[in-house]
């Protein structure tokens, strides 16, 4: 009878099944994008220093520590009528939503308030609003893209583990490509600049829109309904759900190659947030030499908006062109896995964008930076896609949202020291310029290539044959 169980629950996906079910993370993609390039000119133009924005930017992380672990857990035991991912996904979506709209209208927001308080509020009232907002838009990310990935082992067998990641990093990769793309694409077709917050509504409606669709399509009600019909026919008793802390003791003990999985993503994601962290600062600062405007008088400030916008719209195309690589390569780099091993692909992968991150750190070139961000997208898509293949073969029965929270630690964890200790390090990397003080962001890139090449090393150390034989 488990061997009929399984056969309702794990269905192969067809290719709409599958193009349906990443919908949601093609939307929530706009929610990260946004994040990604705009929330330093916003922050920045509020009056955070490099430090600051770190400070800021640890919302990311600290949220998925603590969010996705617990969400991961909760929906693992949520039994509705609306499924057990379902509520997270949809809540999240919501929330987020409304955060990304209130986001880069902080300063306009507190300048109404204060209209109505009978005192003055403090000149960091503004930043610390935008801040609150960045912590909720990160903490309901998070709770929405843990279930999000679990429906992967919830619903589908093991053979499509693999393709159906790739779908999620197909639905990134293009989600990120419109996202970033479209501001510049109306000021170059049209000669209209899109403000910053009218993109973050954008970024709003398409979130929220598309995960709504994917909560409406989604069969889980129908999938749990078959598996509870089966179990009540034969009188077996219900599977055991495992509580967080027997997860977290399963996950590392269900194989030696998990912290070897768990070492290559600390390593990768270092590498990755030195680039998305600071990829919008170094190309306003460095690439387009405008010098640090955090306490200088307003007419200089205005005096820079048009090289400013110049910049951010150049750090769209070069996001766009870094997931549209991802995008064309996301189902491919699925297929070759299959074929040649998912360590042996990744570590090439990974190799491919430490060079491009060592390489962007030393030119200012326009045309060279487009270029080595699209080599740098390779990684990307891999990233996306290829470790989660590798450690959906170890995920046990019943606990797959929690293993997913768990293995986000060490997407998050790493975070930190790049929020934290690197943004240290940039603040105290300033120089003098003819125009001002300004900071070496192009570091941030060097950084991120060293702990890249450490990440691809240790993926060629995962015993690959083993994972394959746990099937």
């Amino acid at each position: 009878m488990t061997d009929e169980m399984n056969e309702v629950k794990l269905k192969r996906f067809s290719t709409i099944q599958l193009l349906n079910f990443c919908l949601g993370f093609f939307g929530l993609q706009f929610a990260w994008q946004m994040r990604i390039i705009l929330s330093g000119p916003v922050t920045e133009g509020l009056g955070a220093d490099p430090f600051i924005f770190g400070l800021i930017w640890l919302a990311g992380p600290v949220t998925g520590m603590v969010v996705q672990p617990i969400i991961g857990a909760m929906s693992d035991n949520t039994h509705t009528k609306f499924g057990k991912r379902r509520p997270y996904i949809f809540l999240g979506a919501l929330f987020a939503s409304i955060a990304l709209v209130l986001f880069p209208n902080a300063a306009g927001i507190t300048e109404h308030l204060q209209n109505f308080l009978p005192f003055q509020l403090p000149a960091v009232t503004a930043l610390c609003f935008a801040a609150i907002m960045i912590w909720v838009i990160d903490a309901c990310v998070n709770a929405a893209q843990g279930p999000y990935r679990a429906l992967i082992p919830d619903n589908m067998p093991v053979e499509q583990h693999s393709l159906a990641n790739s779908y999620l990093s197909f639905a990134i990769g293009l989600g990120s490509v419109i996202a970033a793309g479209t501001a510049p694409f109306l000021k170059w077709a049209f000669d209209y600049q899109m403000s910053i917050p009218a993109q973050f509504v954008m970024a709003a409606v398409a979130f929220f829109g598309a995960t709504l669709w994917t909560c409406m399509t989604i069969n889980e009600i129908k999938r749990e309904k078959a598996v509870a019909g089966i179990e009540d026919k034969t009188e077996k008793p219900a599977e055991k759900q495992m509580t967080f802390g027997e997860s977290v003791k399963a996950f590392f003990a269900s194989s030696p190659e998990i912290a070897k999985i768990c070492t290559v993503q600390f390593f990768t994601w270092i590498g990755i947030m030195c680039m998305f962290i600071y990829f919008t600062q170094y190309a306003i600062h460095t690439v387009f030499a405008v010098p640090d405007l955090t306490s200088v008088a307003e007419e200089v400030k205005i005096s820079y908006e048009a090289t400013i916008a110049d910049a951010t719209n150049f750090s769209s195309v070069c996001f766009a062109i870094f997931n549209l690589v991802c995008f064309i390569v996301s189902l491919p780099i699925g297929i070759l896995s299959s074929k040649f091993g998912n360590k042996t692909i990744h570590a090439v992968s990974l190799v491919s964008m430490a060079i491009a991150f060592g390489a962007m750190a030393f030119t200012a070139d326009v045309k060279l930076v487009m270029a080595f961000m699209a080599l740098a997208g390779i990684g990307w898509a891999s990233t996306l896609a290829l470790p989660f293949a590798m450690l959906t073969r170890f995920i046990s029965k019943g606990s797959e949202g929690s293993v997913m929270g768990i293995f986000n630690i060490f997407i998050a964890g790493p975070q930190i020291v790049v929020c934290t200790l690197l943004a240290w390090f940039i603040n105290q990397c300033s120089f003098q310029t003819d125009a001002g003080i300004n900071y070496h962001y192009e570091y941030s890139l060097i950084v991120g290539a060293v702990v890249l090449f450490i990440a691809a090393i240790a993926t060629m150390t995962v015993q690959e044959g083993k994972i394959e034989t746990q099937e």
